[in-house]
């Protein structure tokens, strides 16, 4: 007898159907198939761990249409999902801390973008309601600059590096903004903030931290990027 191809090759259309040695001149009547079609999937939430290349070249894709699992009900922040592979695991030191009195954040920048973009992103962050460690308002007068980093450090769950042109002539001098840098890239709490460069420039100049997996404002505003960091660090 002869065999129904559907299982394996689909009668998509009536022409399939009259070629099936088991079906054909009675498709639709005397079989009863419909249609066949692969299967689809979607999906809402990512949570594997590991770190990703978003940011560099963007290799992570343009579709915004991931839900991670920490985001809130309600919450209509979208996120790639090479965002989520890079963020997850910075998720979860801020959970492992949610007990502890610390600042959610603590903003590394270079001088020159003290007045400017760090400015206006701890300006986003704090609107959100993230506590952020800022040397502009944390460190008084006549305190030990070094000292005081050291403690912003120290009582922070997240650290944040602004990249710009301005940190990138900065970090081969070695001075105070590549030592934070060194601080926070020996934990895996570290986020880098790519805005007006790019990361092939920040590998030339730090192939450490450009092996890292962040967020640019090449691909997304200051102000969304402030959002996917506030409900980052939400507890």
């Amino acid at each position: 007898m002869a065999q129904c191809t559907a299982p394996r090759e689909g009668h998509r259309s009536s022409s399939a159907a009259a070629r099936c040695p088991a079906c054909r001149g009675g498709w639709g009547r005397s079989r009863g198939y419909g249609s066949y079609s692969p299967p689809s999937y979607s999906y809402s939430s990512f949570s594997s761990s590991g770190s990703s290349g978003f940011g560099r070249g963007s290799s992570g894709g343009s579709s915004r249409s991931v839900k991670p699992k920490w985001s809130r009900a309600g919450s209509t922040i979208l996120y790639t999902p090479a965002e989520v592979r890079a963020l997850t695991p910075i998720r979860e030191n801020v959970e492992k801390q949610a007990t502890l009195d610390l600042r959610d954040v603590f903003l590394c920048h270079a001088w020159d973008d003290r007045q400017g973009a760090a400015k206006q992103l701890h300006d986003l962050l704090e609107a959100a309601g993230v506590k952020v460690w800022f040397s502009e308002k944390d460190v008084g007068l006549g305190v030990p600059l070094m000292r005081a980093i050291d403690k912003g450090l120290a009582n922070s769950r997240v650290g944040i590096v602004l990249v710009t042109p301005a940190l990138l002539r900065r970090l081969p001098a070695e001075g105070i903004a590549d030592k934070e840098l060194s601080a926070l890239l020996a934990r895996d709490r570290l986020v880098p903030i790519v805005h007006e460069t790019t990361y092939e420039a920040l590998r030339d100049v730090s192939p450490l931290l450009g092996s890292r997996s962040g967020l640019s404002t090449a691909e997304e505003s200051m102000t969304a990027i402030a959002a996917k960091l506030a409900e980052l660090v939400a507890v």
